[in-house]
This record gives C-alpha cells, structure tokens and sequence, in this order.
C-alpha cells in the first residue's frame, strides 16, 4: 500500500469502509479552485516584484507597494499553500519526509525570508518565487488527481453480496420474509429457483444445483441435496432448497472473506512513488546544503543579511518548479494511453512498481477461461452429430443451466432448427426428460448411466474427464444416442499472454479453487508449468504470501470475490473487467476487455512510465547539481553567483523540457 494514500496528492485504496469516491473528487476540485484562485493573484504579485520588474527592464515602484505585495503574498501563503503544508505534516509525523515536506519547506522559507526583507532585512524578496511554486506544484496535483481517481469499495462490494431478505421458515411451515441480518444459527430458511443463499447453511430438504462460481471459482454448478453445506450468496439453480443456518455474522464465508481483504488492504507493501523519492532525497540536501551555505559564510565573517539571502537562495532553487510537474505530466500521458487500451489505473504506487514484477499468478475461471461452458466434443452412436446436437439443443433451450447455456451456444453458432419440445422434465441433479418430435429424449449425467446400468465408453470417458471436461449422454427409450463433452473455453489471447511473459523473464503460476484434472488441462494448454488447484479463498492470500515471503514481486489476476483476498495482497492486483465488482473494487489495475494479453500490457506500459518518469525527475533535478553550489556562493570568489533571475531562468527551461518529454512517451 503506497503510504501517501491518505494525502492529498496520492489517490488509493483506503483501509476503512467508507466509499472514498467523492472524496477523491473533492480533493480534485479542491486542488483546481485553489489552482485557479493562486493563479490570479500571482499576476500581482510578479508584477509587484522588483526582481521581475528589474528583468523586464522597467520600474512600476510606488509608496507601500512592498506592503501590498506582502499582503497579496501572504493570502496566497495561506490559502494556496494550506495543502502542501498539511500534508508535510503528515510526513512529518510519519517520519517520512517526501514530496509535501519539501514543497512547505521551500514556500515556507520563501515566506518568512521575504517578509524578513520587508520589515527587518537588507535584502531581496522571494515573493515572486513562492506564487510560482505553488501555482506550479497546485497544477501538478491537480493533473495527477484528475488523470488517476479511484477508492477501494471492495468491502462494501462484498457486502452487497449478499441478499437483503430471507424466506424463514415458521414453526406451522409458512415462510416469512425477514432482514438477513436477523437470521440465527437454526433457523430454517426457503431457498426458491434463481436466488441467492441468505446464509451458510446445511441443506435439509430439496436439490438443486447451485452456481459457487462468483464465490469459490468453482465453474461447474455444484448439486446439493440432503445434509450438503450451501454457501451464502451463491446463487440457487432450478430447484427448491431447504436449509438450516450453520453460520452467522463473522463465522460465515463471506464475513471470513471480508476479514482477509481488510487485513491485506492494510498489509500491503509500502511502496513508494518515485516522485517520493526524488523529493526525500533533494529534501536531505536542501537542509543540508542551506545549513552549509549560512554556517560557512558566517564563518567566513560575509554578515548575517548575506548568509541568510545565500542560504534561503540555496533550500529554494533545491525545489525546482519542474519537480512538481515531472510525474504529475507522465501519470496523466500514461493513464491516458492506459484508457485507450482498456487498461485502468486506480493505484499509481502499485503500478509504478509492476515493472518490478517477476511471477504473475492466474485466476482460472473468467481469467485464462471465460467463465462460461462450451462444446468440445460431440459424439453420436449410431446417428450423426448434427442429429445429436439438434436433439440436445432443442431439449437444452428450456434449461438454464450453465451447461445447457453451452450446448445452445453451439446450436446458434451451427444455425441448427430447433424441434418441437412436448412434456420437459427436469430430473435434478440427473438431467433433463422430454418428448422431441414425438421421441422420448434423456439428456442426463454419467451418474444416471450407472445408475441405470447403461453402458458408454469408459476409456474415452475417462480421457474427457481427466481433460477437465464435462460429458452428458443422450438416451432414446434407453438407448445410448450419443455424449457431448463441455469445458469452460480457454480465451484466445491467454497462450499469447502467457508466452510474452515468459519472453520477459515473468514466471506465471495457476492458482484456483477448481479441480486438479481442470486446472492441469487449462495449465498445459495455455503454457503455465506451475499449477495450484482446489484452492480456498483464505489460502489463495497465503499463497500469494509465500511467494511474497520468497522475495518475489507478484502481480496477481483474477475476477471472483475468491480472488480479492489475494489480489489485495499481491504488489499489484488486477482484475479482468468483466469479474465482480469485488474484484474491480480490491484491484490496483483492471482491464476493461478481460483479455489476459493486457496483463503483458500493464507491464510494458509500467516499464515505459517508468522509464519516463527518470527522464523527467533528472530533467527537473539535474541542473541542482551546477545551480546549487553557484548559488551558495561557491564561486563567489571569482565574481560568479546565481542570480535569482537566472534561477527564474533555468527552472523554467527545465519546466518545459518536462512537458514536452513527458508527451513524448511511448510503449513498446
């Protein structure tokens, strides 16, 4: 987690679970009314100066002009600066000095040296300096806040989860309607066809298949019948279900799940951005290269006037304009280019260090796989796939079953004519019954087939299923018509995007709630040797954990609420956009065209920003290195000193060499 979230210049995730949103766009506002109201009294207060008027080669002096510059300079001081002096003391508590310190420190000095000449000292004012400090840095903040704004809702995300009302069930059998929050540990509750389940349970009575897939990654809708535990928000199939409430409040699956995101919100690393940095470190030589400066000239018997003007000279040029512009500029050019991919960038710490990355881990279902079923393999016996696959879809066109959602997939891409469907049964937790133009149709599971002693090629089953496919039969008064198989369809892009990874030297790892046959089946098609299956939610964040234990930058993709635990803690979670807002709402990226191949784009894009942020930062740092020492005086000697108009004149050279390299980004 970026330790500048709670500032004003750094947007992120929030460790309550309050919707920081409008928050964000407050402070956005804020930054711009302040930007806008400093600009305006800037103009008076450069053409009040002496110093400007004197590089402009005229005299516009007139009696207590030096008073209401002071005035004009002090309101700015106050009502421009307030940001910048909050946040440095933030920093300050914190012990950790970064951008915010050094901005007050330099308007800071500017202020009272300036207010020192106009009442006590001998000197020239820096009020000119400290209105174009502020206007710039209030830009800057201001481009960043506009360009990059987001909150973590993710806990109020899960909540939302779950439904508002049960069907309790009373002790005369009736069902009435009641808030979820007031369900206990016993109670009875009616579960209807299509809704979701109120709260962890036992199944009692009823069966049905119930879609774990939003919950647990699980793809395949799961059957549950007598004594079966039920997950709360999971969603109900076609049958009716029963249940007693075996969990409440922080025992249930969602509120464990809700616990682990909190704590990884609030565990994750302390990246810094490098804007941080730079500005941590001109910080340091700013205090000490000003202390220098005004102990040797004391020394050196120069007079208290001059080694304060050397001194103040010296921590205000450390604060270069450009400094304020050199990320801001990048951040907005790179979230742009972002935004035209599809990528969106709700954390700046996180994705600034995603070029760091060395193992990307891979959710499976709506990941690598799109989360829903297709035909893989259609078999007849005795009659052909056409006829086979058009009994099925039209049988299939009643059910809306994830399987049954696959088969007429298939038909529709196939332009198959559906028959006539007389008398459809659903037998749950077997299949399907029904009369297709006059003939008795069975669309059932390979546990009905036992069951009823039908015989089918074990051999070529056991192959499908060990692929991580799904096979239903199709059965005429007995007789085996046929099989079709199923499996979640891998998306295109994923072999892709698991190759450019490996050409960047980033290891990828499957991790997933799913069986281990499925996750070795989707592991070897899309490349991806490291395969962890039958993962928990709660072991999902410590396995990333571990790998974070190993020393390994990890970037984690996923798109369940199983996942948000995990993508929470990871350097960088991002969430493929067609997921759950759970998901959406814990990423530090997401990617607005579930295409897998974006996650190598994050990277690159990462790289690039990077890559332009160093530019910029030497740009706006660099000429410190000849200006700094000039200006206390270090040639003093031979008649060379900085001139505060000179320093006017290299800042804002090095200001427009920022904004024109920071346009200038590409991304390979």
């Amino acid at each position: 987690m970026d330790n500048h979230e709670h500032k004003p210049m750094e947007p992120g995730h929030s460790h309550d679970h309050h919707d920081h949103h409008d928050h964000h766009a407050m402070m956005a506002e804020d930054f711009r009314r302040r930007f806008f109201v400093s600009l305006f009294l800037m103009v008076p207060i450069l053409a009040l100066s002496p110093m400007i008027q004197m590089f402009l080669g005229v005299d516009w002096r007139f009696p207590g002009d030096s008073h209401l510059l002071f005035g004009l300079s002090t309101v700015l001081f106050i009502y421009g600066g307030k940001p910048f002096l909050a946040g440095a003391v933030e920093e300050f508590k914190e012990r950790s000095p970064a951008m915010m310190m050094l901005i007050a420190m330099a308007i800071t000095v500017a202020y009272v040296y300036s207010s020192l000449t106009v009442f006590v000292l001998e000197g020239n004012d820096f009020f000119w300096e400290l209105a174009t400090l502020i206007v710039i840095m209030l830009l800057g903040h201001w481009i960043e806040m506009k360009s990059v704004m987001g909150a973590s809702r993710a806990l109020e995300e899960l909540v939302k989860l779950m439904p508002e009302s049960a069907h309790l069930i009373l002790a005369d059998g009736m069902t009435k309607d009641v808030p979820v929050e007031k369900l206990e540990e016993g109670d009875a509750v009616l579960v209807k066809p299509g809704e979701k389940v109120p709260m962890d349970g036992i199944v009692y009575e009823g069966e049905s298949a119930v879609d774990e897939s939003m919950v647990t990654g699980e793809s395949v809708p799961v059957d549950k019948g007598a004594d079966d535990q039920v997950i709360g928000g999971s969603i109900n199939g076609e049958g009716i279900l029963k249940l007693k409430v075996n969990r409440v409040g922080d025992a249930t699956f969602l509120s464990q799940v809700i616990k682990l995101v909190r704590e990884a919100q609030e565990s994750k690393s302390n990246t810094q951005r490098l804007a941080d940095v730079a500005a941590k470190w001109l910080f340091h030589i700013a205090v000490t290269a000003g202390t220098l400066t005004f102990g040797v000239w004391m020394l050196l018997g120069a007079g208290l006037d001059f080694a304060v003007e050397r001194a103040v000279t010296v921590i205000i040029i450390a604060c270069p304009h450009a400094l304020g512009l050199a990320t801001p500029l990048v951040t907005a050019v790179s979230t742009s280019i972002g935004a035209k991919r599809g990528l969106l960038i709700r954390n700046r710490a996180a994705f600034e260090n995603a070029r760091r990355i060395d193992s990307l881990v891979f959710d499976k279902t709506g990941t690598l796989t799109k989360g829903e079923f297709g035909v893989t393999d259609v078999h007849g016996v005795g009659t052909s796939e056409e006829d086979l696959l058009t009994l099925a879809y039209s049988v299939e066109l009643n059910s809306e079953h994830p399987i049954a959602h696959g088969i007429v997939g298939e038909g529709k891409k196939r332009k198959l004519d559906a028959l006539e469907v007389r008398d459809y049964q659903n037998l749950t937790g077997k299949g399907l019954r029904a009369t297709v133009d006059g003939r008795a149709i069975l669309v059932v599971s390979p546990g009905h087939m036992r069951e009823e002693g039908i015989g089918f090629d074990d051999t070529r089953y056991g192959e499908l299923a060990k692929e991580g496919k799904t096979v239903v039969f199709l059965l005429e008064e007995g007789k085996l018509l046929g099989y079709i198989a199923l499996a979640d369809i891998i998306r295109d892009s994923a072999i892709e995007a698991v190759d450019a990874l490996k050409g960047m030297g980033v290891e990828s790892i499957l991790l997933t709630g799913d069986n281990p046959k499925v996750a070795a089946y989707v592991g070897k098609k899309v490349g991806i040797d490291k395969v962890f299956a039958e993962v928990l939610p709660q072991e999902k964040a410590s396995k990333i954990e571990s790998l974070l234990e190993e020393g390994r930058t990890v970037g984690m993709t996923g798109d369940g609420v199983n996942d948000a635990p995990s993508l929470a803690k990871a350097d960088l979670g991002i969430a493929i956009g067609a997921g759950t807002d759970v998901a959406i709402e814990t990423a530090d990226v997401i990617l607005v065209r579930s295409d897998p191949l974006d996650v190598v784009n994050i990277l690159k894009l990462s790289k690039a920003t990077y890559r332009k942020m160093v530019q910029n930062l030497v740009w706006a740092t660099g000429y410190n290195l000849v200006a700094i020492p000039l200006a206390a005086g270090v040639l003093y000697s031979q008649g060379i000193l900085v001139s505060p108009a000179l320093g006017a004149v290299l800042m804002s050279l090095s200001t427009v060499i920022v904004a024109v390299n920071a346009r200038l980004m590409k991304v390979e």
